[in-house]
């Protein structure tokens, strides 16, 4: 324990941080698997919770609780697993290359043949 009033300060502002910030997991941590137990289940209301898990995602990186680029990295993960669980995502069809039919030539203009000099004697 601390002897000097000001280290004395830190270690309950310190402990009322992390307090706060394992509160902020915990919310997380559970809106995440509720979102991966709806999909799963095939819950209609997954939508709702993806988005509720997005938000705890945000609330998380704002205080600091997690880096910003992990939490992006995550919410991107979930909307993959939304879209995979929602069969949206298929193997797209490749479309058969159509010819196009070139343009109808127009037809060549026929010179008349060139005239030829008179032969001089």
């Amino acid at each position: 324990m601390p002897i000097i009033k000001s280290a004395k300060k830190r270690v309950k502002v310190a402990n009322k941080a992390a307090i706060r910030n394992s509160k902020t997991k915990r919310s997380l941590k559970g809106a995440i698997k509720a979102f991966h137990a709806a999909i799963t289940g095939g819950k209609k209301e997954a939508k709702e919770l993806q988005s509720k898990a997005q938000s705890a995602l945000d609330q998380a990186a704002k205080k600091g609780v997690m880096h910003k680029n992990k939490a992006a990295r995550k919410q991107s993960q979930l909307a993959k697993a939304a879209k995979a669980a929602a069969g949206a995502v298929e193997k797209p069809v490749k479309k058969a290359a159509v010819k196009k039919a070139a343009p109808a030539k127009k037809p060549a203009a026929k010179k008349a043949p060139a005239k030829k000099p008179a032969a001089k004697k």
